[in-house]
């Protein structure tokens, strides 16, 4: 997944050391990662298209990958917080956020709580409100575990990567306590972002269809666009595709977030 040469380092945020990788030159794009996951693990596929553009940053969050963990649970708002704090130490005053997963909920979260940082917003496999996931997934969620986790790209990548490779089952705790307090957001703050947004879901992502649809027309989606025009926000629904096979469309996403960021910003 290298570019040429990626800057790499450590800012130091809120008692975190975060990392960060910075690959390519032009407008400023943040890559956020899933729960459990990393750089590596979910932008392998994508990221050295879209660096080949813009500069691409992508961070690690508290307990993941290379950033250790400190006494302090994993939140929506502490993760966007650190983020925020990490962008204006790099001196990014505006940028692009590309979030998946739980990565989507903190470039949200961004959103509303920085919305001077925020450019243009791309979320994949993001939910409102927590009927907006399939029946049964916080059930299954809550049966987590290490061992369960054992051989897989997420737990091999922390193995590889994470400075404390032995705190991986305290990460799948915390990372439960997380999925058990998920945020909501309610429809007037999702209609008050004005941040353009690309929704991006699989077909048979964790997050219902008709889920999709309703954030999309909760920011102005939803219209003829032949006699109104294009809306500010944009819906890719990726066919054939899983949660976790997402981030594995590589030329999809990059030929979707790519346009998507490459048009005018719409006047209010």
């Amino acid at each position: 997944m290298t570019t040429i040469d990626p800057q790499t380092g450590y800012a130091s945020v809120n008692g975190l050391d975060m990392y960060y990788e910075v690959h390519g030159s032009g407008r400023p794009l943040v890559l956020l990662h899933g729960a459990l996951s990393t750089t590596s693990v979910d932008f392998g596929a994508v990221l050295p298209s879209l660096a080949k553009s813009r500069q691409v940053i992508a961070v690690e969050q508290q307990a993941h990958g290379h950033t250790a963990d400190i006494d302090r649970p994993l939140t929506t708002k502490a993760m966007a917080a650190d983020t925020a704090a990490l962008l204006r130490q790099l001196g990014i005053e505006q940028a692009d956020l590309f979030g998946y997963s739980m990565g989507s909920a903190i470039a949200l979260q961004i959103a509303v709580d920085h919305p001077e940082l925020v450019r243009k917003l791309a979320v994949a496999s993001f939910a409102h409100t927590l009927d907006g996931l399939h029946p049964g997934l916080l059930d299954g969620l809550e049966q987590l575990t290490p061992e369960a986790l054992a051989g897989t790209p997420f737990e091999e990548a922390y193995a590889r990567e994470a400075p404390n490779p032995a705190d991986w089952p305290t990460l799948v705790a915390k990372v439960k306590v997380l999925n058990s307090q998920l945020s909501e957001w309610p429809a007037e703050i999702i209609r008050s972002i004005k941040a353009p947004v690309l929704i991006i879901i699989g077909d048979s992502d964790i997050v219902r269809p008709e889920h999709a649809v309703e954030i999309f027309r909760l920011l102005g989606g939803g219209v003829i666009g032949d006699l109104v025009g294009l809306p500010r926000s944009w819906l890719a629904v990726l066919p054939g595709t899983t949660h976790i096979t997402l981030v594995h469309r590589g030329d999809w996403l990059s030929s979707m977030i790519g346009e998507f960021l490459d048009a005018p910003v719409p006047g209010p």
